[in-house]
């Protein structure tokens, strides 16, 4: 199988590249910039979509980038990074003559309204809105493609890893001894290992009877403070230093203060029943894998 993946540079894409490699496939990245295994995105604009069997889009600026402000420039950034890339790859794939089998496609747990009680499934119907729930709304809705080619949209929750991702900032103020729950610690954190958000990918795209909503989160659903407690156990040190409400919202602005001091308790139930098996389904196997 040729796969082609939109953001395969990336903490996930690279995953989801050795995973796929490792199985047998090959694997062309799009990138901005040419190389070995890559396609540049003028040259899809250019040349339309290459001979493949599955297409993946995960392209997507970070929405908690510390060194970003949160203004309404910020926010089409985050927007067009998100919703014109999957669109151009939606595009390529409806252009194409012979059309890949499969089209996977990101969008985040953000989609479902924060809460502290509400348990969501891929079944689960959303009306309330906010700048999280729409934006995930018009990324999803940015994939659609011809009927013939099977459309899988993954829910994504914090990916945790080794070499990327969330770890990278939470680590250094729990290996100082300095780290703690974030607000309340009641919130929900929806979490996976990047092993795991990899694996569903990889499996999205080999199973011909997956389609539709994947939620791409753990089945052992976690609160802030219980991560909390369980990162500060896995790294042997105290987590006594709490963040408050309000350095949350200072740093990061009330709207995506909001992301980390409110949460969503979103549940595998569709990815699951599709056959997935989670390698790391609890936080403390996830925990000790990543940090021994």
């Amino acid at each position: 199988m040729r796969v082609l993946i939109g953001g395969g540079s990336g903490f996930i894409g690279t995953a989801i590249k050795r995973q796929l490699l490792n199985k047998g496939h090959d694997v062309t990245v799009l990138s901005r910039t040419p190389g070995s295994g890559k396609m540049t995105w003028s040259e899809l604009k250019a040349t339309g979509l290459p001979a493949c069997s599955a297409v993946i889009s995960l392209s997507g600026e970070n929405v908690l980038n510390p060194m970003k402000r949160w203004n309404d420039q910020f926010k089409l950034e985050v927007l067009q990074s998100r919703v014109a890339y999957t669109k151009t790859l939606a595009n390529a794939i409806q252009q194409a003559t012979k059309k890949p089998e499969v089209f996977a496609t990101m969008s985040g747990v953000g989609y479902y309204p924060t809460s502290l009680h509400a348990e969501y499934t891929e079944d689960s119907h959303v009306d309330d809105s906010n700048y999280l729930t729409e934006l995930c709304k018009q990324w999803e809705e940015s994939g659609q493609t011809a009927e013939s080619t099977r459309h899988v949209v993954i829910r994504t929750g914090v990916v945790l890893g080794k070499h990327g991702g969330a770890m990278k900032q939470m680590i250094w103020p729990f290996w100082f001894g300095v780290g703690g729950k974030i607000g309340s610690g009641k919130q929900y954190f929806p979490w996976i290992h990047i092993d795991d958000i990899a694996g569903v990918f990889v499996h999205a795209v080999e199973s011909g009877s997956v389609e539709g909503i994947l939620n791409g989160v753990a089945p052992n659903t976690v609160t802030n403070l219980q991560f909390t407690q369980a990162l500060a156990s896995a790294m042997w040190r105290p987590a006594i230093l709490p963040v408050p409400s309000f350095v949350v919202n200072l740093i990061y602005g009330r709207e995506r203060g909001q992301m980390l001091l409110e949460g969503q308790k979103a549940v595998p139930k569709r990815t699951l029943e599709s056959g997935y098996q989670f390698k790391y389904p609890d936080i403390q196997s996830a925990l000790e894998d990543i940090l021994k």
